[in-house]
């Protein structure tokens, strides 16, 4: 018997055939261009890292330049992985970053994101990274001089950079960035659709809800200007369009990227791409011998196997309980909790051990209210996973 389609049924399908994928937001950038590779002049090569210049975006009319070190593994056959490093408050292109991740069979890229070189300020380098530049009053014609706007584009430059390069294959490359780092990988992650692998530290969007920020330098911009620099440069308007796995790692009492502005912006991440690794009394600095970084870059791009996945803390009485789920046998679970409230920074956190039976945990909750808590386990490589925190408010 011949089947007929109904009219309108045959529309839907035509329809949904034909769909593409929703726009996201992608601010003042022109992706198409920084998607191009950059010209690039090559300097001198120190073991695993050789010095690059490669071009930046224009600053009052004039070209810029980008100073970077390029890694490569000393071993091992090409096409290699291929990793994007983004320094944070203070940083620069740091050589030792870009050895760490070519040591581990990676060609890594550590840009700098101030204007400098090697040797101090570039002649023709991008605006520096103070406080002043970064919140300064502007209008939109202006969004264009902005900091964030010239640091993002010289990471996606970056990005087309390695892609270029001979030894590198194309389809493996991610990021990771430290604080304002960790702050401009939110925004490239949800931009670049190029991009396999995401690992902020630190960073996060909501800096005008809470932050470190919050009360000095965006409280310091004129209202309107503040407004255009928290729809043009603050993560929460770019964290959806993330279309990678994404591991959030940050610490209970980071002072500038608090907890609640950090959960804010996780949850903006799809659930099946995002991790979290929120680790109690975390220091915050530039350093980068992270095992959950390590682990979750090769789980994506050189085949390693992942961290673990948790599901979303169920509070059920006093019982706090998650979902599992590893290849890696884990040898802690814990349950982190506070009673303080005010200044996320300022809280005293406890840990108590919590059971781990059939793939899942549960703790009994303390039975003081208010109550800030989370669950984590710790698998056998040393890397800790954990799960978003609730809070219980206290019985009336």
């Amino acid at each position: 018997m011949k089947s007929i389609l109904h009219p309108l049924l045959l529309f839907v399908l035509v329809a949904c055939a034909t769909a593409q994928k929703p726009t996201h937001f992608t601010g003042p950038w022109d992706l198409p261009a920084l998607k191009a590779t950059p010209s690039a002049t090559w300097g001198a090569k120190t073991g695993l890292v050789q010095q690059v210049w490669y071009e930046g975006e224009p600053s009052q009319g004039k070209p810029t330049r980008i100073f970077a070190y390029l890694g490569r593994p000393e071993n091992g056959a090409s096409p290699f992985p291929a990793l994007v490093l983004v320094h944070g408050g203070g940083g620069k292109a740091f050589k030792d970053w870009a050895t760490h991740w070519a040591r581990r069979g990676y060609v890594a890229l550590a840009m700098d994101l101030s204007g400098n070189g090697p040797d101090g300020r570039l002649p023709d380098g991008g605006p520096d990274q103070s406080d002043q530049t970064k919140f300064r009053d502007f209008t939109d014609p202006e969004a264009r001089e902005m900091w964030t706007y010239h640091a993002v584009a010289a990471v996606i430059r970056g990005h087309s950079l390695l892609a270029a390069q001979p030894e590198v294959d194309p389809r493996r490359i991610g990021i990771t960035g430290i604080s304002w780092g960790g702050y401009l990988t939110c925004i490239v992650a949800g931009i670049d659709d190029r991009l396999k692998v995401a690992v902020p530290v630190y960073g996060c969007g909501f800096l005008n809800e809470n932050s470190y920020w919050k009360e000095k330098s965006l409280a310091a911009m004129n209202a309107e200007a503040r407004e255009r620099w928290i729809k043009n440069f603050d993560p929460s308007q770019y964290l959806g369009g993330v279309d990678c796995p994404i591991l959030f790692l940050n610490g209970s009492n980071d002072f500038a990227y608090p907890m609640d502005s950090y959960h804010k912006s996780y949850e903006l991440v799809r659930p099946h791409l995002r991790t979290v690794s929120v680790i109690v009394r975390l220091k915050h600095g530039h350093y980068w011998e992270f095992g959950e970084v390590d682990s979750f870059v090769d789980s994506v791009l050189a085949g390693g196997k992942p961290l673990a996945k948790l599901q979303p803390m169920q509070i059920t009485g006093s019982t706090a309980t998650a979902r599992v789920d590893s290849p890696v046998r884990q040898k802690k679970a814990e349950l982190h909790y506070t009673n303080d409230t005010g200044e996320w920074q300022k809280r005293d956190w406890k840990t108590a051990g919590a059971e781990l039976s059939a793939g899942t945990i549960s703790a009994r909750l303390p039975a003081e209210r208010p109550l800030v808590c989370y669950l984590s386990v710790t698998d056998e490589r040393g890397a800790q996973v954990s799960t978003g925190h609730a809070e219980l408010s206290a019985v009336k």
